[in-house]
């Protein structure tokens, strides 16, 4: 399901983690993301794999798990794959697709690009991964 660039502009607005960025900004964003629709039960990480691409949710929905265990289910706008990214190590999870998916792909050359030049979206990233890390270990002192 390729999506016109019109259309492509208005997810890139609806996630919540480039919501702040004007329209041109948006523009150079879509020229640096790879839009895939994928089927179901595509594995789109494994965990202990090296990282090598960050995942926007445009449609569909993609089963997050930990050692086997389902421990979170990204919807539309979601977004994953930032661990690896940032921390330059393994995942930390595996991905599957719950059925067919449409996802924003950025590598990792683009992902760090992005938030190089927007640090509203670097913001966004770390504080999306802030709320990751207290719902993982609640008993923790944060």
């Amino acid at each position: 399901m390729a999506t016109h660039t019109n259309e492509k502009l208005e997810l890139l607005r609806r996630t919540p983690l480039l919501s702040d960025l004007g329209r041109r900004e948006l523009e150079e964003v879509e020229r640096l993301v790879d839009e895939v629709d994928v089927p179901a039960g595509h594995v789109l990480m494994r965990e202990g794999d090296a990282g090598r691409e960050f995942f926007v949710v445009v449609d569909g929905t993609v089963a997050i798990d930990r050692g086997g265990t389902r421990v979170r289910t990204m919807e539309p706008g979601d977004f994953f794959g930032e661990i690896a990214l940032l921390a330059e190590g393994p995942r930390t999870a595996t991905a599957t697709t719950d059925g067919p998916a449409t996802l924003l792909v950025l590598g990792h050359r683009e992902f760090h690009s992005l938030m190089d030049r927007y640090p509203a979206i670097r913001t966004c990233v770390l504080e999306a991964l802030a709320k990751r890390i207290r719902n993982l270990e609640p008993e923790a002192a944060h």
